[in-house]
C-alpha cells in the first residue's frame, strides 16, 4: 500500500489513491461498458485486483451501511471491494451474521452486475451460506430476468463443485441450456468443465452425450476445453 493509504483515511480517499486513469480507459472497453453493452455505464478507476484485496482487508471491520454505500456506486472499484469486505466479514462471522451477510447480498444483486463482480464474489457467500441447506433459491434465481441472478446462481455452485458435489450444477445448467447471453453460456461451460475437473467426469460427459446438440456452441466449447481432442470433435460435430 502507498503512504496515502493510512488508516486513518476514509476508505474513499484510499481507494482513489490508487487510481490509474490509463488502466481505466482499458477496463472499461474490456468490461463492454459502452451503450448498449452488458456493462454499460459501469465507471472505472483503473485499480487491480490485489490491490482492492489489500484495501477490503484494511477495512475489513467497516460497517453495513458504509459497505452498502460502496456496493450501490457507480465505481465499479467501490462495489467489488465492497464485496471483499463482505468475503472478509461472512468468512470470519458465526451462523446469524452469516445469514444477515447473505440476505443483504441477495438483496442487492442489481449492483453485483459485471461477471468479475459475481465471479469473486458468488461462491464465497451463496454457495458457501447454503452449503448444508436449502438450495432452492438457486434454481429461482437461474429462473430470473436479471443476468446477474443467472451467474449468481451457477457460480455459486463452484463451492459445492469444489467439495466435491455435483448434482446443483448440473441441475441448474440444465435450467440455462437455451439461455441466450454470452455470459451465461461461459459460465455453464466453465462450470461444467470444473465438474470434469474436479472429479466429476462422469457427470459431465453423461450431460454432453444428452444436451451437447442442444448446447450454445460458446457453452459447449467452455465445457469441452480439457477433453481430448476426440471427444471435443464428437461433440462439436453435434452442433449446428
Amino acid at each position: 500500500m502507498n503512504k496515502t493509504a493510512g488508516m486513518n483515511s476514509t476508505i474513499y480517499s484510499v481507494i482513489q489513491s490508487f487510481a490509474d486513469p490509463k488502466k481505466a480507459l482499458i477496463l472499461q472497453r474490456f468490461f463492454k461498458t459502452g451503450k448498449g453493452e452488458y456493462g454499460e455505464g459501469d465507471v472505472f478507476l483503473g485499480i487491480v485486483v490485489p490491490t482492492q484485496r489489500k484495501i477490503a482487508k484494511q477495512f475489513a471491520t467497516l460497517p453495513r451501511n458504509e459497505i452498502e454505500k460502496l456496493l450501490v456506486s457507480k465505481v465499479h472499484e467501490h462495489r467489488l471491494i465492497a464485496l471483499l469486505i463482505l468475503i472478509e466479514q461472512f468468512e470470519k462471522s458465526d451462523e446469524i451474521v452469516k445469514n444477515i451477510i447473505y440476505n443483504f447480498y441477495l438483496s442487492h444483486t442489481k449492483y453485483i452486475n459485471n461477471w468479475d463482480l459475481v465471479d469473486l464474489s458468488a461462491y464465497h457467500i451463496v454457495g458457501a451460506y447454503l452449503e448444508k441447506k436449502d438450495r432452492r433459491i438457486l434454481y429461482d434465481l437461474a429462473k430470473s430476468k436479471l443476468l446477474w441472478d443467472r451467474r449468481i446462481a451457477i457460480l455459486s455452485t463452484f463451492y459445492f463443485i469444489r467439495k466435491g458435489e455435483f448434482e446443483d450444477t448440473i441441475l441448474i445448467a440444465k435450467i440455462l441450456l437455451h439461455d441466450t447471453h454470452d455470459l451465461i453460456q461461459k459460465a455453464v461451460g466453465w462450470m461444467l468443465r470444473e465438474v470434469g475437473k474436479r472429479g466429476g467426469e462422469k457427470e459431465e460427459l453423461i450431460f454432453l452425450d444428452k444436451y451437447a446438440h442442444k448446447m450454445p456452441r460458446t457453452m459447449l466449447r467452455y465445457a469441452i476445453e480439457r477433453l481430448p481432442e476426440d471427444k471435443k470433435s464428437t461433440y462439436l460435430n453435434q452442433t449446428g
